[in-house]
């Protein structure tokens, strides 16, 4: 059992090297997909990462909580679990709570958030507890401009501080810049760099 942790920008190529490294870690591989097609654009990303994935792998729709249940039988057969991505969902949770994120109270959003990290956190011991392989896609939401508004800001906030936790749960951990994996965790332990200049 382990829990591969893959973050990057958007575009960064962060699904396809999931995908490899699940290829690697096993043939039977559970896919929980968390998007919601919304418009054409979406239609046509939710293609395109289907056309890249073997069409052996089964394909849980889960866009928030992760009631895995009626899905267990399938799960269970697998050896490799991964969902792509953390920050879809955490975006899904947020327009299902119906907060009105301009007027709602911090303790509200606090909750919210509390809610999210239980059910990222269940899906790390369900697997933990059940010796699968844990492939986890998220973006890092923090390098970029801060968001204007206050929807945006928590979505980047709780995006931050889930992303964190799953870093610290993590036994591999990599981040995807324009294509290139660089590993940032092995085997629990942080990367020692040493470059000489």
């Amino acid at each position: 059992m382990s829990v591969t942790f893959v973050i990057g920008g958007a575009r960064s190529g962060k699904s396809t090297f999931a995908e490899s490294k699940a290829k690697e870690y096993g043939e039977k591989v559970v896919y929980i997909a968390t998007a919601v097609v919304t418009d054409q654009a979406m239609v046509d990303r939710v293609k395109k990462h289907r056309e890249q994935r073997p069409n052996t792998w089964k394909t849980i729709e889960k866009y928030s909580e992760f009631n895995l249940l009626p899905y267990f039988s399938e799960f269970n057969e697998s050896d490799v679990v991964l969902i792509d991505c953390i920050t879809t969902m955490i975006g899904n949770f947020m327009v299902d709570s119906k907060l009105d994120f301009d007027t709602c109270s911090v303790e509200e959003v606090n909750n919210l958030e509390q809610i999210i990290s239980d059910n990222v956190s269940t899906l790390i011991d369900v697997c933990n507890n059940n010796n699968k392989k844990l492939i986890i896609v998220s973006n890092e939401t923090g390098l970029g401009v801060v968001p204007p508004y206050y929807m945006g800001n928590y979505f980047r906030d709780m995006s931050g501080r889930i992303n964190n936790m799953i870093g610290k749960k993590s036994d591999y951990m990599y981040f995807i810049f324009s294509g290139i994996p660089i590993k940032l965790k092995h085997q629990g332990e942080m990367v020692k760099w040493s470059q000489d200049f």
